[in-house]
């Protein structure tokens, strides 16, 4: 019991100081326009999974004590900070006719609709929301943004469906076990851009569904890199500090998942549904293979990616994955979806696509904190 309220303090003590750390680098960058500089960052708590689903695993070296790790803590909360029971996944659409500059400074200052919901000195683990903002190219370069790297979205199409491109200016994505709080936050959002400046909006709210399975039973985020350190090596662009992003909605074929049988669907996705283990028989179709170097057991993977993505919907109606995942450079995306349509020598497409339809997807670049600073 001492060893779990050990846990318990450090993970909250952690989270509290990273988040005061976030808060006062931020502060620091608005005010005096300077970069990054090296501060510490909570270590010691993963995500992991085992027969019995997702897990919150920590060292059990470290358990009576908090260790930090030097690191460029120069990246917006969203980003490599672990999953929560809810999210929010807020998609805008500005008009042609509003001012870039205008909307970006709203987006920009997420942060404090954050504060304001729940301030600091208040928020612990329970309602603490981690909040970030991204922007689409277009946008963002008319925003006065510059990138070093070009994250177009193309649509694609292959043998089992489309990867649609949809488009976007604006891209709100936060966390919190208070699905209020992330209301509140889209409230505060929407209610402060310019008069008349949006066109469209999806606001979508994702659930941990059994321990972090999706909705088709399979766990989600296998092969996720787990500690902080592996996952700013992941998804924080070195040059800049900021981070590329893809967000997809999918729509589940739940028809097909439940006619179909357990072990063709495992066949589908190259791994077992009860404890997600990689099958060491698998098709070159299938989803596993399709993400690495081919069907053979454990294959090299070219390319990795950070995932916060989750369930949404309701069974009455539209339901899936809202896939969204974060990376130093958009080419560990584009890797992945032309394996998925089957671009390249082999014309195989990703037998996933037979469970689920891709119905939105694009590319976004969530800034580092001193390039948002400068939107402010």
């Amino acid at each position: 019991m001492q060893s779990v309220l050990r846990l318990r303090t450090a993970v909250r003590l952690g989270r509290n100081l990273t988040r005061g750390r976030q808060q006062a680098l931020s502060s620091q960058i608005s005010a005096t326009g300077q970069g990054a500089r090296r501060l510490p960052v909570i270590i010691g708590t993963a995500v992991g999974l085992c027969a019995g689903g997702l897990l919150y695993e920590y060292n059990r070296r470290k358990c009576s004590s908090v260790t930090y790790a030097a690191t460029t803590e120069n990246h917006q909360n969203s980003v490599i900070s672990l999953t929560k029971e809810h999210a929010l996944y807020l998609w805008i659409h500005v008009k042609g006719t509003a001012d870039p500059k205008a909307c970006a400074k709203v987006a920009a200052n997420v942060q404090k609709y954050v504060d304001g919901i729940i301030p600091p000195k208040e928020a612990d683990e329970n309602d603490e929301i981690w909040a970030g903002v991204a922007f689409g190219p277009s946008f963002y370069a008319r925003c006065g943004g510059t990138v070093h790297e070009n994250y177009d979205y193309p649509h694609r199409s292959g043998k089992n469906g489309d990867l649609p491109s949809t488009g976007g200016d604006i891209f709100v994505h936060a966390k919190s076990n208070s699905r209020g709080g992330l209301y509140e936050l889209a409230q505060a959002v929407l209610k402060n851009l310019p008069e008349g400046s949006v066109e469209n909006v999806e606001e979508v709210y994702g659930f941990v569904y059994k321990n972090g399975r999706d909705l088709s039973g399979f766990i989600d985020g296998t092969e996720n890199p787990a500690d902080d350190e592996s996952r700013t090596e992941v998804a924080i662009n070195k040059e800049t500090g900021g981070s590329y992003l893809i967000t997809q909605r999918w729509i589940h074929k739940f028809n097909v998942i439940n006619n179909t049988k357990v072990s063709t669907m495992e066949n589908w996705v190259g791994r077992n549904i009860d404890d997600s283990t990689e099958q060491r028989r698998k098709s070159v179709t299938s989803h596993v293979a399709r993400m690495t170097n081919g069907s053979q057991f454990n294959a090299a993977k070219p390319y990795q990616i950070v995932r916060q993505s989750q369930p949404y919907g309701l069974s009455s109606k539209e339901s899936g994955l809202f896939f969204i995942a974060y990376a130093a450079s958009p080419k560990n995306f584009e890797y992945m979806l032309g394996r998925m349509v089957g671009e390249g020598r082999d014309n195989l497409s990703d037998d996933i696509m037979l469970l689920t339809k891709c119905v939105t997807g694009t590319y976004w670049y969530a800034p580092s904190l001193s390039e948002l600073a400068k939107l402010k």
